[in-house]
């Protein structure tokens, strides 16, 4: 399992670690995946590329893991590509700027065209936004997805009033804040990682911008509110497949698990979390689909696979996973779920 500990989004590491945990005991407990027992071994997905690279690297040329998932960047799973290749299968749990056509590389997160899209039709419907600033980290999923929010304006007749980057764990955002409170915008979509999203969320609000300007997110989550912040948090939507606080049994049947086995003052859990789970439970309905773990079986298999968890039911089109997305607003630190997009 790939996660980070460090980083921008070391945050959400503990998460990914505890729901891990969970996701390893209920495969045991119902026998395993092909009878073969479980385990999990967490590498450190907040290095750099190259460093987490290496790390796998040897875990996997010492015959030590049959299979790979875990919640990380894209810049990381790029690096990740060709020490897994033709070797074992590689399940990549995040949110992702989509495209991913790899062979053994299996898709369960979220895609700007399922998540991003949707949730512009629906504020521009809703509330009447239609002027846009884009801030991202400067690494491929926020600029991939902004050439894709580019098209998506296109068609739904939006308006983009700039953009800007910042490098990965940039710790001043005051320039970026600036830029966003001259624009003549409705509202900042935000494409930023974990502390950086932190980061900006304060600066944004010392500003006082969170009374003027609308945020949206496709990442963002209960540890990130936790830390920006319920005072900077005023206004800010985000769209997902999976938040702590939906009322489906699915959901929360995770959530009463969790707590059971981590207890109350467990790692928040989160919507990078949830997706390792999901990593874990797609690597074993795809095995048990085979009937093997060998990877060309994998791969001619993937296709149409699907399973009903707390994300509700999620099918495999090819090898990218199908599923519902929600929009959600902040309500201090936790989510109120609107709608499904």
């Amino acid at each position: 399992m790939v996660v980070p500990l460090r980083g921008p989004a070391g945050l959400f590491g503990p998460s990914c670690e505890a729901i891990t945990e969970l996701a390893v005991h209920e495969l045991n407990e119902a026998g395993g995946i092909l009878g073969r027992r479980v385990e999990a071994e967490v590498v450190d997905g907040g290095g750099t590329p190259a460093q987490v690279a290496g790390d796998l690297r040897r875990l996997v040329e010492d015959g030590r893991v049959d299979a790979v998932s875990g919640w990380h960047i894209s810049s990381v799973r790029h690096a990740l590509a060709p020490v897994v290749a033709d070797r074992v299968p590689y399940v990549y749990t995040s949110l992702y700027e989509g495209g991913e056509r790899r062979s053994g590389i299996f898709c369960t997160g979220e895609t700007p065209r399922c998540q991003i899209e949707p949730a512009l039709r629906w504020l521009r419907d809703q509330l009447g936004l239609r002027r846009w600033f884009v801030v991202g980290d400067d690494y491929v999923w926020p600029r991939r997805s902004a050439l894709a929010i580019r098209q998506y304006a296109k068609e739904l007749d939006l308006t983009i009033t700039g953009e800007a980057f910042v490098g990965l764990g940039a710790g001043d955002m005051s320039t970026v804040v600036r830029s966003v409170e001259q624009s003549t915008s409705d509202g900042v979509l935000m494409l930023l990682v974990g502390q950086d999203a932190v980061r900006f969320n304060r600066a944004f609000a010392a500003r006082g911008l969170s009374e003027r300007l609308v945020r949206f997110s496709p990442l963002m989550e209960e540890n990130m509110l936790l830390a920006s912040g319920a005072n900077a948090t005023g206004r800010l939507y985000v769209s997902a497949a999976y938040f702590r606080s939906m009322v489906t049994a699915d959901a929360m049947d995770l959530l009463g698990r969790y707590v059971d086995r981590n207890g109350p003052g467990a790692p928040a859990l989160n919507n990078a979390a949830e997706s390792c789970y999901e990593g874990l439970h797609t690597l074993a309905e795809l095995v048990r689909r085979a009937g093997t773990p060998e990877l060309p079986a994998l791969n001619a298999a993937i296709d149409g696979v699907a399973y009903h968890g707390p994300r509700g039911t999620v099918e495999f089109r090819g090898r990218q996973a199908d599923q519902h997305v929600h929009l959600a607003v902040a309500d201090g630190y936790d989510f109120e779920v609107l709608t499904r997009l």
